[in-house]
């Protein structure tokens, strides 16, 4: 039974009809269907929520159009049934209708409709070949640089018009070696829109994203993009304060894929079990990964076949720093100063963690005075970017400093 005091939501039927209405259910735009109920039937947002089962904070964003994309075939379910979606209404976002005994007569218009419908989309998606892909592929690869500049909020609208733009190619292409293509792309757009997502805490959104990266990564049959997304998905473990499952997530992906990934990878994965290994306190683990990373890291700052992943010994130095930080390890200091002076100055959000890291290891170093500017810059650099991850890292910090200083 509904927990809610409220009654599932009756909108006139007449509503239903309005092109604007078809046009949102066809589209699953959920913030435009938000919208309109709301318009056109004088509910609010908190009645939207309690009918649909949402917490109202993701129904304001969802309003705003800040919520990332809704995936899950349960929430269009509870969103029908809370707005009492007629038949003809849940077929157009793409739901069962619930009398299914009701005669087929009277939606030969609907069936029509939707077989003309798809029958577009295959015609649409027939048209991508090489080069679109490769159009397509160089727009994910810009808003990945627009990322690290801007942070995820400045292009959060230019992120979710790519995702729908891959997805609805990949879902409509039939000629496989194109398919193949367009998965390999889902899947590091997806990933990117997943590490969008831990910065700005929204961990659901992140594992979400994450589950969609893996599925494409396993159709375009790509070890490389599949390791580096599941172990993406483990900082979403690390976030909610589950590092033990992180840790057993990391060690799987590196023994599974470790003969078939190229070494920078590799590299990573050894990385990031070693910040799993930090977090939960073992020093010998955290110390064992961090020197396999470092044995394996080649030469220069990425590969081109794999633009997802940028590190190099700059990259691995704030990576050594911020694991050992942990442990009062007095080469900490040395390790973030050297990856700061080798920064490119583009890593913004990077920058934020590094100046973050580096004044945690001045304070406990008892300079906390010098950990000052580094705190301030870092809290620019996060409120630029939107970073709220380590906005709350760096609120930390400055009240452990003020603190030290007597303040």
């Amino acid at each position: 039974m509904r927990a809610s005091g409220f009654q599932p939501i009756k909108l006139p039927p007449s509503v239903w009809e309005r092109d604007d209405m078809r046009e949102s259910l066809k589209n699953r735009d959920i913030a435009g269907l938000f919208r309109l109920v709301a318009k056109y039937g004088g509910i609010s947002q908190v009645r939207i929520a309690s009918a649909t089962e949402i917490a109202q904070p993701r129904v304001n964003k969802i309003f705003n159009g800040t919520a990332g994309p809704i995936g899950e075939l349960a929430v269009f379910e509870r969103i029908a049934t809370g707005l009492g979606l007629p038949d003809h209404a849940r077929m157009l976002l793409g739901l069962a209708p619930l009398d299914t005994a009701s005669p087929t007569g009277d939606l030969d218009n609907e069936h029509q409709e939707q077989t003309d419908e798809l029958t577009a989309r295959l015609e649409a998606a027939a048209a991508v070949d090489d080069t679109m892909v490769m159009i397509l592929r160089t727009d994910t690869n810009n808003l990945r640089l627009q990322d690290r500049r801007l942070g995820s909020l400045a292009i959060a609208d230019k992120m979710h018009a790519q995702m729908a733009q891959i997805e609805r190619a990949h879902r409509h292409t039939v000629r496989p070696r194109i398919r193949a293509q367009l998965a390999h792309l889902l899947a590091e757009t997806a990933s990117l829109a997943g590490w969008q997502a831990i910065n700005t805490v929204a961990l659901n959104d992140a594992w979400n994203h994450y589950e969609r990266a893996k599925a494409a990564a396993r159709e375009a049959e790509d070890a490389a993009v599949l390791a580096y997304v599941s172990g993406e998905q483990a900082y979403v473990l690390m976030d909610l304060g589950r590092p033990a499952e992180a840790a057993e997530l990391l060690q799987h992906i590196h023994t599974t894929h470790r003969d078939r990934v190229p070494a920078r990878l590799r590299t990573w994965l050894a990385a990031a079990e070693a910040e799993a290994a930090a977090i939960l306190g073992d020093e010998d683990a955290c110390r064992r990964a961090l020197d396999q990373a470092a044995l394996v890291l080649p030469e220069g700052d990425g590969d081109p076949d794999m633009p997802y992943l940028s590190i190099n010994v700059h990259h691995f130095a704030r990576w050594r720093g911020s694991c050992l930080l942990r442990f009062g390890d007095p080469s900490t200091v040395e390790d973030l100063r050297s990856s700061l002076a080798g920064m490119d100055g583009t890593y913004n959000r990077a920058e934020a963690g590094v100046r973050c890291d580096l004044g945690h290891a001045l304070l406990a170093a008892g300079e906390p005075e010098a950990a000052q500017p580094h705190i301030q810059r870092a809290k620019q650099l996060a409120t630029m970017t939107g970073c709220r991850r380590q906005r709350r890292r760096i609120e930390e910090l400055s009240r452990a400093v003020n603190r030290a200083l007597g303040r």
